[in-house]
């Protein structure tokens, strides 16, 4: 199964490569796993439906938590998740009534596919169009990112150097670590397992490649 986003691309709509003297395309800094590029496309949606010209952190972890939940959830303690949502959709500040419009539509969608993930929901979004500009991330998810480079154990080729690939994981514990941070603050209230995060993260039992 593939793992990844687009061969030689770092992601569906945003990278935290650095634009070049030309102005031209940030260079592909690391490579997402599925499960993060979907993520990204949502956050991507979810910042375009606020007129957003930069894709926030919260609209990441909000993507996360819509795509992933069923694998991210295991950070906290089962009786504490219900609780533990209702503050993520704080944090995200994402109203009750879009929110529950999104997982009805993912819940029928699951349910088309046989109890598997329906995900193809999110291919059939509107594409980009011609000379709209992608959308970049904010300086602080930029940061997050760039963080989770270096922490990231697993590493994959492009064209002649090798780049890291970003988990759900990596990422969640780069948001956690952003310390000082009202995102990092919040998590921390929910009674996230740092220590069980950091260790899959950092020692995962699998490689994302495989």
């Amino acid at each position: 199964m593939n793992l990844f986003g687009r061969k030689g691309a770092a992601g569906g709509h945003f990278r935290a490569g650095q634009a070049d003297g030309n102005g031209d395309s940030p260079s592909v800094s690391h490579r997402l796993t599925l499960d993060l590029t979907r993520a990204e496309t949502f956050a991507t949606m979810l910042a375009r439906s606020r007129a957003s010209s930069v894709v926030e952190i919260t609209d990441l972890l909000a993507g996360m938590y819509i795509c992933n939940w069923d694998r991210l959830s295991r950070y906290w303690e089962e009786h504490d998740r219900e609780e533990v949502e209702s503050m993520l959709r704080g944090i995200c500040r994402i109203s009750p009534q879009r929110w529950h419009s999104w997982m009805e539509f993912y819940e029928c969608e699951r349910g088309e596919s046989g109890g598997g993930r329906g995900w193809h929901w999110l291919r059939r979004q509107k594409p980009e169009q011609p000379g709209e500009k992608p959308l970049q991330p904010s300086s602080a998810l930029a940061d997050v990112l760039k963080q989770a480079e270096g922490i990231a154990p697993s590493r994959d080729r492009f064209e002649d150097r090798t780049i890291p690939i970003l988990t759900s994981e990596c990422v969640l514990l780069c948001i956690f670590r952003n310390y000082g941070s009202e995102v990092s603050r919040r998590l921390a209230e929910t009674g996230l397992d740092a220590k069980k995060l950091e260790r899959d993260a950092l020692f995962p039992r699998r490689s994302p490649r495989k």
